[in-house]
């Protein structure tokens, strides 16, 4: 009994999406709740399971478009692949399981030769996840005898095709929301950016003191971000005005604070969304982002990950960045850009002294945000980073 694998529906914004990649083959046996292929859309990648055990028939060539509720493949339920033999009695471990890899990690896997069954997974249940798939393909390989000439191009990132002068690829949905958001932003919104710095001694310090301690009782570490997190909710109960947007005639002011936090993937910059960080303790925070960061770059986000975010902050000290002037993130007002930490130069009482030293910025929507307000959100980052006890004290 043939069984229609349907496109599942995404939400109400979502009719249609991008086949990128089958996971399966024309005519192989596939296993109930196998992931048999990865849609892109234009908010998030997803990947479709197989309902039943049987013999797959794809419909649809990698690469289509297609529209939800559109079948792909049909299912011959209970069916056996042509030739197959009898199924071993051994089963698999279910972290080396056919299938179990995240999208990440099957890439990785084709990119870099690397298979997920030989690499000791640290995941969840003993999963194969990204982090680990970079690490085996970072491990040397076991010498050879020398050979004349170059040695081999790194596995990762994919070399160009020896002398092409450029290569043409379409780009995916979820790349061309970006670019239709970001330009949007743009042209609808008077854009300004006012920047401070912060000197992060104080934070360094306490993460330093407590790590050891936060890490045996948590199981992760501590980090920067949840400290900004924490910060910028103190900043906008301060100015309210930063908490709001603009509907049609409608100046709306938000009472919650569901804070977004950029998160860099191999699909382009996602924001997922952690939800009432005025209720949330540090670990709860610090949990919140690595779990939405990681389901992001695990092709894994949804679009609740991705909904109800008042305000956003983003990072580009991950990479290095010294400063840079952040677009916010339609329809809200603003957004903090965080910077890399270097030791600078600075005045204290008087006297130079060494202090790691972090540029900031906030770029926020001069229609319905004055300067003043700006000004003022920044400094009360500012002031909670450089003395966190005022986060405790509310002041």
């Amino acid at each position: 009994m043939p069984l229609d694998v349907k496109v599942p529906p995404m939400g109400e914004s979502i009719s249609t999406g991008i086949l990128a990649k089958w996971h399966v083959k024309n005519g192989e046996a596939v296993k109930k709740e196998q992931p048999l292929y990865e849609l892109e859309t234009d908010k998030i990648t997803s990947e479709g399971t197989a309902e039943a055990d049987g013999v797959i028939t794809l419909q649809v060539d990698a690469g289509a478009e297609v529209k939800i509720g559109q079948v792909v493949a049909t299912i011959e339920v209970g069916a056996a692949a042509p030739g197959a033999a009898p199924a071993a009695p051994a089963k698999p471990e279910p972290a080396k399981a056919a299938g179990s890899e995240s999208p990440a990690v099957r890439r990785l896997a084709e990119e870099t030769g690397v298979k997920p069954a030989e690499v000791a997974g640290t995941g969840k249940g003993g999963r194969v996840t990204k982090g680990d798939m970079l690490a085996a393909a970072e491990k040397p390989a076991p010498a050879a005898p020398a050979k004349p000439g170059p040695g081999p191009a790194p596995a990762f990132p994919p070399a160009v095709p020896a002398g092409e002068r450029q290569t043409r690829r379409k780009m995916t949905p979820l790349r061309q929301r970006i670019a239709e958001r970001l330009v949007s932003a743009q042209h609808s919104a008077a854009l300004l950016t006012t920047f401070n710095e912060v000197d992060m001694s104080a934070v360094m310090a306490l993460r330093a003191k407590h790590q050891d301690e936060f890490v045996k009782r948590n199981g992760f570490k501590l980090g920067f971000m949840s400290f900004f997190v924490k910060a910028v909710v103190h900043a906008l109960k301060a100015v309210p005005s930063i908490n709001s947007m603009i509907d049609g005639d409608t100046l709306v002011e938000n009472h919650f604070f569901d804070i977004g936090v950029a998160v860099s993937t191999e699909k382009g910059l996602m924001v997922p969304v952690v939800h009432n960080c005025d209720t949330l303790g540090m670990a709860a925070v610090e949990k919140a982002i690595a779990e939405a960061a990681a389901k992001a770059r695990d092709g894994k986000i949804t679009l609740a990950d991705l909904e109800g975010g008042v305000f956003t902050i983003t990072n580009g000290g991950t990479f290095g960045s010294l400063l840079s002037t952040p677009i916010i993130n339609p329809p809200q007002s603003a957004i903090l850009g965080m910077h890399a930490i270097n030791d600078r130069p600075v005045a204290v009482n008087g006297q130079v002294v060494i202090r790691p030293m972090m540029y900031v910025a906030l770029t926020y929507d001069h229609r319905l945000v004055d300067g003043r307000e700006a000004v003022t959100f920044l400094v009360k980052v500012k002031q909670a980073i450089e003395d966190p006890a005022r986060l405790l004290l509310g002041l």
